[in-house]
């Protein structure tokens, strides 16, 4: 099962408030919105991938804890991107500092792009696509990023200012100097 992308643009054109509230009134799907005004609606995960996904989720949000000097997100939490997309990483990291000089309303999509962001891609995603998305979260801001690629065995790094590097079968990611001192063990996630 893919996405369906549905162009709205010019006949509707969504404010970030009405896109919040669509969101709303429909928990159970999984919507994104391009910088272009398309909505994407994305359809669960087979268990395989849940699975994986909750490991990410789990190891990045103990080191969060023990580490303290930012906050974890799963794949439900919404970045407003400076380029205008809403995206929904499938785990994601913001420091503190950030948060604090932000003061966001909790009850709403982060008006930023996280300082770490994993994909994890799953049996029906389109390399290309979760690339592109990566591409667009270094563009808008983040720091780190990594796609993890079950399918292929690797792993692609993004960094600003930097050519993506591909790992390939690697069993450990490190957090760099993004998240100093996170080590992911990639065990039951990529593979």
């Amino acid at each position: 099962m893919t996405a369906l992308i549905l162009n709205l643009s010019p006949t509707i054109e969504l404010t970030d408030e009405q896109f919040f509230q669509v969101c709303q009134n429909n928990r159970d799907l999984r919507l994104e919105r391009t910088a272009e005004g398309e909505l994407i609606i994305m359809p669960p995960t087979g268990w395989e991938s849940g699975n994986r996904n909750s490991r990410l989720t789990q190891r990045l949000g103990n080191w969060t804890d023990a580490d303290g000097t930012g906050l974890a997100f799963d794949s439900s939490t919404g970045f407003k991107l400076p380029n205008g997309a809403n995206r929904s990483p499938d785990a994601s990291w913001v420091s503190r500092e950030r948060l604090e000089a932000l003061n966001p309303d909790p009850a709403t999509f982060l008006p930023i792009a996280p300082d770490f962001a994993v994909e994890l891609r799953s049996a029906s995603d389109s390399l290309k696509t979760v690339q592109q998305k990566m591409q667009e979260y270094i563009d808008n801001g983040v720091r780190l990023g990594w796609l993890i690629d079950p399918q292929n065995q690797q792993v692609e790094i993004y960094r600003r200012g930097q050519d993506v590097e591909i790992v390939r079968s690697p069993t450990s990611l490190s957090g760099e100097d993004v998240l100093p001192g996170f080590v992911l063990d990639l065990t039951q996630i990529l593979s």
